[in-house]
């Protein structure tokens, strides 16, 4: 695969915003999707006291959800944690464990905001330009926005808006528990895809993308 490898490393904040505002305007919000055979979920954890990196990715068959390779890599973590500014932290180590895959995902579902930042650009985008790949932001918290009460059922959502735009979702993926924010992350809708996390879920309130990188970063 081949990895664009530009916008990785700011010296400053300044020059991540400007990185930020950059990519944000690459970003592409409606579906480009051809057939899904294989979803994948990523995820980044931190060993020895935070100065390595430790990236995860689990292919699943789509739609099946059947985990048919995983990877994992670890680096020196190179950017402080700054709220905002998460993908300038994790993507570096992301990127060389996506490398390792023999099997190309369709669509990547990453753990993190997609469009759901105040500059248009959370890892999910980030990566998703990076990569060429569309890819979908699976937040397990609210970073910007307001939304309405969502319904308790399984199922139901509501916008997540911010300065009058809609920046994503907030979507109950399990009755009477927390919901999940999910945001256009690159080459695809926000109905789309809505429809392919309901579609990575199983009884838990996570996707099965997520929960499988997540065991794989963290050592679960």
């Amino acid at each position: 695969m081949k990895i664009e490898v530009n916008f990785l490393s700011p010296k400053s904040l300044d020059e991540a915003k400007i990185i930020q505002n950059e990519l944000q305007n690459k970003v592409i919000r409606d579906d480009h999707i051809q057939t899904v055979n294989y979803v994948a979920g990523v995820d980044v954890g931190f060993k020895d006291n935070y100065k390595m990196t430790k990236a995860a990715v689990a292919v699943l068959k789509f739609p099946s959800l059947e985990l048919v390779e995983s990877q994992t890599a670890l680096i020196p973590t190179t950017f402080p944690y700054i709220p905002g500014f998460l993908s300038f932290r994790e993507i570096p180590a992301l990127l060389k464990v996506i490398e390792k895959l023999t099997i190309i995902p369709d669509i990547i579902l990453c753990d993190g905001q997609g469009i759901a930042h105040p500059r248009r650009l959370g890892i999910a985008s980030h990566l998703g330009v990076l990569l060429d790949i569309p890819t979908i932001g699976v937040a397990k918290s609210l970073f910007i926005g307001k939304h309405e009460e969502v319904p308790l059922e399984k199922g139901n959502w509501k916008p997540l808006i911010d300065q009058e735009e809609i920046i994503g979702a907030v979507l109950r993926s399990r009755t009477n528990v927390k919901p999940i924010y999910v945001s256009i992350g690159h080459k695809i809708s926000l109905p789309t895809a809505l429809e392919y996390v309901m579609a990575c879920l199983t009884k838990y309130r996570l996707p099965e993308t997520t929960r499988w990188a997540d065991k794989l970063a963290s050592d679960k």
